[in-house]
């Protein structure tokens, strides 16, 4: 089971991925948005901003989400570390109901584009 602070690394190289990404990827990072990821196994939040690129995480929360935030994601934190690292495909976790997305619709038809 993944850690607190491997899962604060793995958004953080998130993070990194989208401030250095081309294109459509670029654009889609260029949002501004509340965030919030919501590690289920270790009942813990990261709470944040997606601005400039960049995913800045404010708090972390314990427990599910205070604020109901834009842009909200849940998921393992085995799941958030192989999703960034490339050994599970978003789409595929996110069919299975492994990764839950919540968004409202423009942000997803923008998100689409970050998977």
């Amino acid at each position: 089971m993944a850690t607190i602070e491997e899962c604060r690394a793995a958004l953080e190289k998130l993070s990194d991925n989208m401030q250095h990404a081309e294109g459509d990827v670029r654009t889609a990072a260029a949002l501004d948005r509340s965030v919030s990821c919501h590690i289920t196994d270790l009942d813990v939040t990261f709470a944040g901003r997606l601005q400039g690129g960049r995913i800045h995480v404010h708090d972390t929360i314990q427990g599910p989400p205070s604020e109901k935030a834009q842009i909200r994601l849940a998921m393992t934190g085995d799941d958030l570390v192989a999703l960034v690292g490339g050994e599970l495909h978003f789409a595929k976790a996110w069919g299975s109901g492994r990764v839950k997305l919540h968004a409202g619709v423009r942000d997803l038809l923008v998100l689409r584009k970050l998977l």
